[in-house]
């Protein structure tokens, strides 16, 4: 072969194989990697109980370790990274552009955990309201913007934190979150709701009440 083909061949083939390399590193999400799928895994990795940080797009430490316990309990091999077989088990595509509806389900799953917690003994109706409090606050600038911003914020629902929040979500909860998220809104745009007869929070009292549903009611 003619010296100057062979300096080509090799220059391509050093080209093609620092391409699959980048291309290799870029389908791995690793600490300091941004975007919306890392967003996805935060929120995929929060419904499970792996991780207890904020959902935004940020891989650090604290995403770092929710991999690594999510890999130990998977069996996985733990590296504290997201490729191709982790990503699997999450159920997140590593890429191409990230569906809508894989964001949907995730938040859907979410919202009706949150509404099973929270009123899984009030009427049907009554669960759609809490389910669309909680999307009247993403829509809010007082709140956080995304479902589970809003869901994780400390103190805000009692259901998250005395674990029942943890509970398999009934039917009718997982229907009342998906209307919500459909469209209605029995509250017309309330942004709270309290039990009168167990609330302890003198604060929420001050709320106008706009109705009452069951046993809650609902105020701005």
């Amino acid at each position: 072969m003619h010296p100057m083909h062979k300096q080509l061949m090799c220059a391509l083939l050093l080209t093609v194989l620092l391409t699959l390399t980048l291309t290799a590193d870029a389908a791995t999400l690793t600490m300091g990697s941004r975007g919306e799928r890392v967003a996805l895994i935060q929120q995929r990795l929060k419904e499970w109980g792996y991780y207890t940080g904020k959902v935004d797009g940020v891989f650090g430490r604290g995403t770092y370790n929710a991999v690594v316990r999510f890999q130990r309990k998977n069996g996985l091999s733990v590296d504290g990274q997201v490729g191709k077989k982790t990503a699997a088990a999450m159920g997140v595509p590593l890429t191409g552009t990230i569906s809508a509806s894989l964001y949907r389900e995730s938040e859907l799953s979410l919202l009706a955990r949150l509404v099973s917690g929270e009123a899984r003994g009030e009427p049907y109706i009554g669960q759609v309201a809490v389910a669309a409090v909680v999307l009247n606050r993403v829509r809010s600038d007082a709140f956080p913007d995304t479902i589970s911003g809003v869901i994780f914020q400390p103190g805000a629902f009692d259901a998250v934190w005395d674990g029942q929040f943890d509970m398999e979500p009934t039917a009718s909860c997982i229907r009342a979150a998906r209307d919500a998220m459909n469209g209605w809104d029995p509250t017309g745009g309330c942004t709270y709701y309290y039990n009168p007869s167990t609330a302890t929070n003198e604060w929420i009292w001050t709320r106008a009440v706009q109705l009452t549903i069951g046993r809650h009611a609902f105020a701005i």
